[in-house]
C-alpha cells in the first residue's frame, strides 16, 4: 500500500492510496485510532470513493463515534479506468434511461459482474490496512454500502469471516443475490428506498427476509436510495458502534 497524499481538516485526517491498482481513501481521527473499529465503505454504481453521500456518512462515523473509514474505487470508478466490457454495460443503461425503458435487469448483470471482482480487491485492501499499526490485524470490521456496495457487501461478509457487521440500503434484487444473503449470518441493518420507481420494495423485503443472520433489522425510508435521511446515516453510525465497539478511548475533540 502506497500513501499518495495526506490532508488534516477539523479533527479528520484523510489519506489517499494506491494498492495493485487499486485506488483508495482512509479516514482515521488526527487523534489517533488505537483499538478503534474499521469501516469499509462500498460506494453506489457510477459513484466513486468520496462520492458525497459516502464522504459526509465517513465523516460522521469519524467524528462522532472515532471510528476509521476506508473506501476504494471499484474496478471502472473514480480514477480506475473502465474496460470495454463496463463501458457497453453503462452504455445499455444510459440508452435505457433515455428511453425510458426498465434498467433493472442491466444493472443486475452489471453490478454482479463489479462485485466479483471487488470482492477480492477488498480483501486486498484488508489485507494491508490490517498491517497498518495503527489499524492492526485485531481490529472490528464492518461494511456499509448501496446499491452497489450492497452486492459488495453481501458477497465479500460471506467470503470473509473479517467482516463483523452489514449495513446496507437500496438495490436491485435478482435470485443469485437472494442466494448470496443466505450466507450471510453476521449482525445486518437494511434498508429500503420507499418511493424508488426502479427498486421494487417486495424485492427489498424478500432480500431481508433471505438474510440468514439471527440479528437483522429493516428500515424503510421515503423517498429514492439515494435520498436517505441524515438520522439514518446516524443509525448506520450507532449500529456499527454497537456491533464493533464504540468510541476509542484515545480519541478526543
Amino acid at each position: 500500500m502506497h500513501f499518495t497524499s495526506e490532508t488534516s481538516s477539523d479533527g479528520v485526517i484523510e489519506r489517499t492510496f494506491i494498492l495493485d491498482g487499486i485506488t483508495g481513501v482512509l479516514w482515521s481521527p488526527a487523534s489517533g485510532t488505537t483499538g478503534a473499529p474499521l469501516l469499509l465503505s462500498g460506494h453506489a454504481g457510477g459513484m466513486h470513493k468520496k462520492a458525497p453521500g459516502l464522504l459526509a456518512g465517513a465523516l460522521h462515523c469519524v467524528t462522532t463515534y472515532g471510528f476509521t473509514v476506508a473506501a476504494v474505487d471499484a474496478p471502472g470508478h473514480g480514477d480506475r479506468p473502465r474496460n470495454q466490457q463496463d463501458q457497453r454495460w453503462a452504455e445499455a443503461i444510459h440508452a435505457a434511461l433515455a428511453a425510458d425503458e426498465p434498467i433493472a435487469p442491466i444493472v443486475v448483470e452489471y453490478n454482479r459482474s463489479l462485485a466479483e471482482r471487488a470482492v477480492p480487491e477488498w480483501q486486498a485492501a484488508l489485507d494491508a490496512l490490517q498491517a497498518l499499526p495503527e489499524i492492526g490485524a485485531e481490529t472490528p470490521i464492518g461494511f456499509g454500502g448501496m446499491t452497489l456496495g450492497v452486492v459488495t457487501g453481501l458477497l465479500l461478509a460471506a467470503a470473509d469471516s473479517r467482516i463483523a457487521a452489514l449495513s446496507l440500503g437500496g438495490v436491485f434484487v435478482d435470485d443469485a443475490l437472494i442466494e448470496a444473503a443466505r450466507k450471510v449470518t453476521v449482525p445486518v441493518e437494511y434498508r429500503i428506498p420507499w418511493d424508488d420507481e426502479n427498486m421494487d420494495r417486495d424485492s427489498g423485503v424478500a432480500l431481508f427476509d433471505a438474510i440468514a443472520s439471527k440479528e437483522k433489522t429493516l428500515h424503510a425510508h421515503p423517498g429514492r436510495y439515494n435520498q436517505v435521511p441524515e438520522y439514518e446515516r446516524d443509525s448506520s453510525a450507532r449500529f456499527f458502534a454497537r456491533h464493533l465497539g464504540g468510541v476509542a478511548e484515545t480519541v478526543s475533540y
